[in-house]
């Protein structure tokens, strides 16, 4: 067996190459001065909470997710849910670890009976990746999906109406 090799590049210079890393976006870092273009003047962080909302709404657009969270944490959600001039939170059942390129992403989810879960994780790890990595330009390492409940269509959400004693 014989091993042929190409012919050298004699235009090619003498001693060892090196090549160009690729172009990252790099959310963390930028340059100073008057002649460095705009874009790259200054410095962008992005908090937990950014991510943690993203991400929250992202899985909660996918049909079979009900809620978002454990057992305590929906109970408190859902207190808070009801009283006057609270807001519901997004976050409720999301976790995150975020780096300065590189988040991960725990979710805790209850789901529709009926629903498959192994393509309801999965189209809620798509979806969750998708909308992170688009809108604050961090690489999504890991989307991990617990399934802490199913919701079963006999199940009330709501607590027991009680009467008001004033009116």
């Amino acid at each position: 067996m014989s091993v042929q090799s190409a012919p050298a590049d004699t235009n090619a210079p003498a001693g060892p190459t090196t090549t160009q890393p690729p172009a990252t976006t790099a959310l963390a870092g930028g340059a100073t001065g008057a002649d460095e273009p705009a874009a790259t003047r200054g410095r962008t962080s992005i908090a937990d909470v950014v991510v943690v909302k993203v991400a929250g709404v992202a899985a909660r657009e996918i049909p079979g997710v009900h809620a978002m969270g454990g057992g305590l944490s929906r109970t408190i959600g859902a207190v808070r849910d009801r009283v006057p001039g609270g807001r519901s939170n997004v976050g409720r059942g999301v976790k995150v670890e975020v780096g300065e390129r590189q988040t991960a992403i725990d979710l805790d989810l209850v789901v529709e009976y009926g629903v498959p879960i192994a393509d309801l994780a999965r189209d809620v790890r798509e979806n969750v990746i998708d909308a992170v990595e688009r809108i604050t330009g961090l690489e999504v390492v890991e989307v991990n999906v617990t399934i802490n409940d199913v919701h079963l269509p006999d199940d009330e959400d709501s607590a027991p109406e009680t009467t008001s004693r004033v009116a």
